[in-house]
């Protein structure tokens, strides 16, 4: 049975450890049970949102409606053959720890999404991506439910309209369907990327060139430079990587040659949101609790008791900054509730 829970803190359920409350709270584990919130708790005309890893959220108060956290879990394979695995996630697995199963068995496809925080259910939403890998190049379908009809659907991989750091559910469909499962397909003869970042230059540090050595490296390297939330609250990318037009970034080269590019096709270049960051001075500095990471610039920090309301404030400076100085507006990665 569904249990409700009243004035619930969400302190920790968000990795930025906002200390806030919620007015109802309520854990699901099946489909069933989401069904049968929403028969037998009527909304009330209440807002309501799904909390899931909560790496990705920014609380700037008390939120006035209910929580939904989902917990459904299981990995089942639904299909096998000698080149691919088909694989049907639960919404409530840990993302990284899918990744972690899926490279013991050699199943190649996530290994450069290791670490990234957060449960495989809100993986779609945001489309992550890592070192040259985003999470649709191995979506094939997404289960959800319609809060309105709470009927059950099935989004093939190009009905979600994937691009960076977005898809239709964070649009056309935000609050209106819950995502349950999500389906892979991984590649049991893997094919390696290995040319973003400084990730080839870690490899370097290996004898051989597998998925468990790429895994391995990615770890390595996040955490060299990212915080772990559990030692100082953060929400890890809090911007996405601007993407601009060639003869934006040829006229920035001019002024700051040594501005690292990704070439994006049809004109588009993509430069790191935390290069610019840095370079607009913001790396290591803080304002009041909250502060910019001094060893990547595109993470803030809750340096110990910070509000909502203060993080906000200091990721609005740095988008003002960036704006004033290299004329581009910075977009942030975090949803503001």
């Amino acid at each position: 049975m569904l249990e409700i829970k009243e004035n619930f803190t969400l302190k920790k359920y968000n990795t930025l450890g906002i200390d806030v409350k919620t007015r109802y709270f309520a854990e699901y584990s099946s489909v069933t049970e989401l069904i049968d919130f929403f028969n037998l708790y009527p909304k009330q005309d209440l807002p309501l949102i799904i909390l899931g890893g909560g790496s990705n959220v920014l609380f700037t108060k008390d939120f006035e409606g209910y929580v939904l956290h989902p917990d459904i879990k299981g990995i089942e394979i639904i299909d096998d053959s000698d080149d691919f695995v088909k694989i049907r996630v639960g919404a409530g697995e840990d993302w990284d720890e899918l990744v972690d199963y899926c490279v013991d068995r050699n199943w190649g496809g996530i290994e450069n999404l290791s670490l990234i925080p957060g449960n495989v259910g809100t993986c779609p939403i945001q489309n992550i991506g890592a070192y040259g890998v985003e999470v649709k190049d191995v979506i094939t379908e997404v289960e959800t439910l319609e809060v309105d009809s709470l009927k059950v659907f099935s989004f093939k991989n190009e009905e979600c309209q994937f691009a960076y750091r977005d898809s239709i559910f964070k649009h056309k469909l935000k609050g209106k369907h819950i995502i349950n499962y999500v389906t892979l397909q991984l590649n049991k003869q893997p094919v390696f990327k290995l040319d973003y970042g400084n990730l080839n230059e870690e490899l370097g540090k290996y004898n051989e060139i597998n998925i468990k050595n790429i895994r391995q490296a990615v770890i390595n390297i996040r955490e060299s430079k990212l915080p772990k939330p559990e030692d100082i609250g953060n929400a890890g990318s809090f911007f996405k990587n601007p993407v601009v037009q060639n003869y934006k970034a040829d006229e920035l080269k001019k002024s700051y040659p040594e501005m690292p590019i990704y070439i994006q096709g049809n004109e588009l270049i993509k430069i790191p949101a935390g290069w610019l960051i840095e370079k607009a001075g913001w790396k290591g500095k803080s304002i009041g609790r909250a502060g910019v990471h001094n060893k990547q610039a595109l993470v803030i920090v809750n340096h110990g008791g910070a509000t909502g309301q203060e993080i906000l404030y200091l990721a609005q400076e740095i988008q003002k900054s960036v704006k004033e100085k290299f004329g581009i507006e910075l977009e942030m990665e975090v949803n503001v509730v």
